[in-house]
């Protein structure tokens, strides 16, 4: 096998550079150079941007090139394939989700991620229910920004740090610019992107239109997808700017649901769901304001809403228990409908300041948060026996809930400059946090009323030393929070339990690690990392009296994830030849995570079960991806091989569950190739395979939607681009 997958990188590889006609080298030389120069952009954030300070933080940036990453299908597996420790949970094909974990936090809708785009959260409820439903087309993404637990000093909650998606600039040279790309691809995939951006007098503007739709991999799921973005900036005067945006993404998706292993054994592929849909809709206008009082001291202050609703219809019922005719009824079951509606504004404010302490430059940077939410939760409501997405009911919700949250936040952190190459950055932020719960649960039969009032001190220091012009030594240690899931309390699905006096959990995060260059021809970042994550919520497998499993939400215990990240790339020709006219760069991310329990325990029939030593659920030992990109003034292509290593499902480390909702994930490797090729000036086609070698595989067992059980990865797949900028 191991020659197969040698010969298989060989020839995709080479197939991607074969057919290349010569060029003039000194133009081909050129065309090169600033490829080169992309390539080499930072690989991590600088000490400070805007008004952030990044200094003695893990951070990354990710730019989203075509040749290097599916874009058209929002692979997520590509897009952060340089980023080590990142594991994605691949739902289906279709892209419509951003669901990551690192150092052993839950990948489900980045729910432990504070998710932002321009600067602004995404997540759809915060504090209550912080799933991301929101997702943008990655063929707008400028660039990634993405910093580690450290996060939370500036961001607020969250043990898996924050990660911005920053929108692409219009070019300011021109009064209008068009861009659009139409890719269509196997099971009847098709992707329509288009844009237009400008200048004119003082005002700048870049708006999108994005469609996406298939048939999916699997029978019964098909989705239909749309986003729109716009984003209209006035430049008032040389000192400041106010910038409108509005952002919207919704879809309709048919879930084909989960699998038994003994099901997904025998046919990966199958389905027996054809009733089941998901619909998020989400809207985020914002007023975004940037005032430079002088050179050295500059207001940031973005206000924005979150505006939408997640909706689901589905027959729930484990999975070996198809979805066919009820012969007591006549008719099939009906569905469960639940419904989310959610209504948030937030307010930040952020201002830095540089001044000079002796003979050198620090920054103060500090600012206040105001947030409010209110979600409506609306669940267990009897639907129609209808084969359609359909939200109508035939009895009301068995469960109606007003979920408010208020927050305040005030954080400072300042970057001190001790010596010319030695700066120490010590922070600190406030947290309050007031939930008011109140509605109606089982059948509508109970009312229930929770308050709550909290606040969580948070401190941290980072350190950092540059070492040479090029590279620095850089740690960090910062205390983490993330807020009880109080929405969770009531789950929507039958076959979890959830344990109404979970409590926050808290923890801290440390860094230390090196990164730098050698000029353009040699990159590195490597880092060790321990996080100890108090309280950590998780599922546990159960047993009743009755002997039906059962699957229970609570706090589990405490858990303890260390080990190493590492980030290597070098470039095989431009090393010894700079004036070549081509180039082949290899890169390799390495992630080592050793997440166990210290503490915790689950009452089992009575008896008391200790998870100390147990394996921390979603949490592989081993990432790796290994990449090469050819590079030339016409071509990129990249060949990626990824291997995840095996991990468990649950913190009890369940082997098998007869409903495949928890057992062990195994390893899989995973091939998948790019190429992009720009002809004429302002054309390109794209070419994309994702799975090469159709390796039968999942990422996740899960006991809600879209599950219960086994979620298979899609097999082989591919898409074909066209795309012009005028």
């Amino acid at each position: 096998m191991k020659y197969l997958y040698k010969g298989l990188l060989l020839a995709a590889f080479t197939a991607g550079v074969y057919n290349v006609q010569a060029q003039n080298t000194k133009k081909d030389t050129l065309k090169l150079d600033s490829v080169i120069i992309k390539e080499s952009r930072a690989k991590s954030l600088p000490d400070v941007s805007g008004t952030t300070i990044f200094a003695g933080k893990k951070t990354n940036i990710i730019y989203a090139n075509p040749g290097k990453a599916n874009l058209a299908a929002n692979l997520a597996r590509i897009l952060f394939a340089q980023t080590p420790g990142v594991n994605a949970w691949e739902m289906d094909g279709a892209g419509l989700q951003i669901n990551i974990g690192t150092r052993g936090t839950d990948m489900h809708r980045s729910i432990e991620t504070n998710m932002r785009q321009n600067g602004y959260n995404t997540n759809s409820d915060v504090f209550g229910y912080p799933e991301n439903h929101y997702n943008l087309p990655f063929q707008a993404i400028g660039e990634v920004q993405y910093v580690r637990g450290a996060a939370a000093l500036q961001f607020g909650s969250q043990f898996g740090g924050m990660m911005n998606f920053k929108i692409k600039e219009p070019d300011t040279s021109r009064a209008f610019t068009f861009e659009s790309e139409q890719t269509a691809g196997s099971n009847r995939f098709f992707n329509s992107y288009n844009a237009i951006g400008g200048k004119a007098g003082k005002v700048t503007y870049y708006a999108y239109y994005d469609m996406r739709s298939g048939n999916g991999w699997r029978p019964h799921a098909a989705f239909n997808y749309r986003a729109y973005y716009a984003n209209i900036k006035y430049q008032f005067n040389d000192k400041g700017s106010l910038a409108f945006q509005f952002s919207r993404s919704d879809y309709v998706q048919q879930i084909a649901g989960g699998l038994t292993d003994a099901q997904f054994e025998a046919n990966h592929r199958q389905s027996n769901r054809f009733r089941n849909f998901f619909n998020p809709e989400i809207n985020i206008p914002a007023i975004l304001l940037n005032y430079n009082f002088s050179k050295n001291t500059r207001l940031e202050v973005t206000s924005h809403a979150l505006i939408g609703q997640r909706n689901s219809v589905q027959f729930i019922a484990p999975s070996n228990v198809n979805d066919t005719l009820n012969t007591t009824l006549k008719t099939l079951n009906p569905r469960q409908v639940d419904r989310d509606y959610y209504d948030a504004f937030t307010t930040e404010a952020r201002i830095a300041h540089t001044y000079k302490l002796g003979n050198q430059q620090s920054t103060l940077s500090a600012g206040v948060r105001y947030f409010t939410q209110l979600t409506k939760r609306r669940q267990k409501g009897t639907g129609t026996t209808a084969t359609d997405f359909d939200l109508g009911l035939v009895k009301d919700y068995g469960i109606d809930l007003k979920l408010k949250t208020r927050n305040y936040a005030v954080f400072a952190e300042n970057l001190l400059k001790i010596t010319g190459r030695f700066s120490v950055t010590p922070g600190a932020r406030l947290e309050v946090i007031n939930t008011d719960m109140s509605g109606l649960v089982a059948n509508r039969a109970v009312p229930v009323s929770y308050k709550d009032n909290r606040s969580f001190p948070l401190f941290g220091t980072g350190l950092q030393y540059q070492v040479t012009n090029s590279s620095q030594l850089y740690g960090n240690f910062s205390q983490a929070y993330r807020p009880y899931i109080y929405a969770a309390v009531t789950p929507a699905d039958q076959l979890t339990i959830v344990d109404p006096n979970m409590k926050d959990s808290k923890g801290y995060d440390a860094d230390l690690g090196y990164r730098g260059h050698i000029k353009s021809v040699f990159s590195f970042d490597i880092n060790a990392f321990y996080v100890y994550y108090g309280d950590r919520p998780g599922t546990l497998t159960t047993t009743d009296a009755s002997n039906v499993t059962h699957l229970y939400l609570t706090n589990i215990g405490n858990a303890v994830t260390k080990g190493i990240e590492a980030y290597t790339e070098i470039s095989l020709i431009r090393s010894f030849n700079r004036k070549s006219g081509s180039d082949i760069r290899l890169f390799n991310t390495l992630a080592y995570t050793h997440g166990r329990y210290t503490s915790g325990s689950v009452n089992v029939n009575g008896v008391n079960n200790s998870l100390k030593g147990n394996k921390v659920e979603g949490t592989p030992g081993w990432t790796n991806r290994t990449g090469l990109t050819y590079l030339s003034g016409h071509i990129t292509s990249s060949l990626i091989l990824s291997y995840i290593g095996n991990n468990f499902s649950d913190a009890n480390n369940t082997t098998f569950n007869p409903t495949g909702a928890s057992g062990i994930v195994p390893a899989y490797k995973v091939v998948d190739w790019a190429f992009n090729y720009n002809f004429l000036k302002n054309y390109h086609v794209t070419f994309n395979v994702n799975n090469i070698l159709n390796e039968k595989y999942f990422t996740r067992r899960i006991n809600m939607y879209p599950g219960p059980g086994i979620l298979p990865a899609d097999g082989t797949s591919f898409n074909v681009g066209l795309g012009l900028r005028l």
